[in-house]
């Protein structure tokens, strides 16, 4: 069986214990204590706990980005693509591994917008927000912003009741809240139209 690399040990523990518990409240010293590492090895890689903090975030900001875009993979239509991520964030929030945006608790933890945490935070959101108004202009909103706007608080809304409310949130409504969103803003499409 091959050792996993001290690095590795020490950013896979930092990201179970801060998306779990936050992260003010968890120190350098139940990361290294967990991860079983040395404090200078640590250090070595990580010279700081911002350092890690910001390392965490943007592997965290990978992940989600797999996550997404295997969530609209299997549609073709760019409303469908829309309506499957909804599906798929309801699904997510509703799983117990959800604990809610991890995005969202750094940039609470971090209120000032000069926090390295912070600012991973909002390039994440950020890119969020450009990548709905993407779909939302490929499906032909009028005002792909503002759609795309919409749809973000739906689903940064969706993982915050996950984390307040657990399993029983309304989370699950995330779907219909899209959908109505869609319906509002992008033109219908007639299938009777077609079928003639």
């Amino acid at each position: 069986m091959t050792a996993i690399p001290a690095r590795e040990r020490i950013l896979e523990t930092a990201a179970e214990l801060f998306y779990r518990d936050g992260y003010g409240a968890v120190g350098v010293d139940t990361i290294i204590a967990q991860a079983s590492v040395a404090k200078t090895t640590l250090y070595r890689h990580f010279p700081s706990k911002d350092e890690l903090i910001v390392a965490y975030l943007e592997r965290a900001d990978e992940r989600f980005w797999a996550w997404f875009e295997h969530a609209i993979a299997g549609h073709r239509e760019p409303r469908a693509k829309l309506a499957g991520l909804f599906e798929a964030v309801a699904s997510l929030a509703a799983s117990p591994a959800c604990l809610g945006c991890t995005f969202q608790g750094a940039a609470s933890e971090f209120p000032s917008q000069d926090h390295p945490g912070h600012r991973v935070a909002r390039q994440h959101k950020q890119a969020v927000l450009e990548r709905l108004q993407e779909l939302a202009r490929e499906a032909g909103a009028p005002d792909p912003g503002q759609l795309a706007g919409e749809l973000l608080l739906v689903m940064d809304g969706a993982f915050a009741a996950a984390r307040m409310f657990g399993r029983r949130s309304p989370a699950k409504a995330a779907p219909q809240a899209a959908a109505a969103l869609l319906d509002a803003q992008l033109p219908a499409r007639s299938t009777r139209g077609r079928a003639r």
